[in-house]
């Protein structure tokens, strides 16, 4: 089957890219490893700013204090003692001059951030949308991209999960529904 063309314009698209940060990085990635996710993430925001398009880096960080506390029946792996680093984000990714960077304290990058304002000002309509992990950082955000209107494009090899399983279920229950999924050299070749 042939995927029409995704026809991106460069004046109203960005790139967000979600946790790359040296805490979640770390961890093991199914079914891409990490570094992968991390080397197609990069390529993107390189010809993001090649082309002078804005680059939103997300990434979460918490203290006691700002930690969600919710009640449910399957806790996150606890952290334990969290490294001074663990929120940084990854030196391939940037930040670099120009680049946009958002601190979120859940899940999604929308709720209780100013993405949203910091897109509409630049007259953002479609989102490159990538990162770690698929079923909780970059699902959460595609769905409040989706609602507030923002057509979205996924680059499937710039972001991982925990499972293979979930990663799978998210790009086709989810992602293909509210959005386009393409691999990181399409994206490349229209830019």
């Amino acid at each position: 089957m042939t995927q029409e063309a995704l026809n991106i314009n460069k004046e109203t698209t960005a790139l967000v890219l979600i946790d790359l940060q040296k805490g979640i990085v770390g961890r093991e990635g199914k079914p891409l490893p990490t570094n992968e996710v991390v080397k197609n993430a990069s390529m993107l925001a390189d010809a993001f700013r090649k082309n002078s398009m804005p680059v939103f880096l997300v990434h979460v960080n918490f203290t006691p204090g700002t930690a969600l506390k919710v009640k449910s029946d399957s806790q996150m792996s606890g952290r334990g003692d969290i490294p001074a680093d663990w929120a940084d984000i990854v030196p391939e990714i940037g930040p670099k001059d120009g680049d946009v960077v958002i601190t979120k304290r859940q899940w999604g990058a929308f709720y209780g951030t100013d993405l949203e304002l910091q897109l509409r000002r630049r007259g953002i309509d479609t989102i490159v949308l990538g990162g770690i992990a698929t079923t909780y950082g970059v699902e959460s955000t595609a769905r409040f991209a989706y609602e507030y209107g923002f057509n979205q494009i996924f680059p499937e090899d710039a972001m991982t999960d925990l499972s293979e399983e979930a990663h799978h279920n998210a790009i086709n229950y989810v992602l293909k529904r509210i959005g386009r999924v393409r691999i990181t050299e399409d994206i490349l070749k229209e830019l």
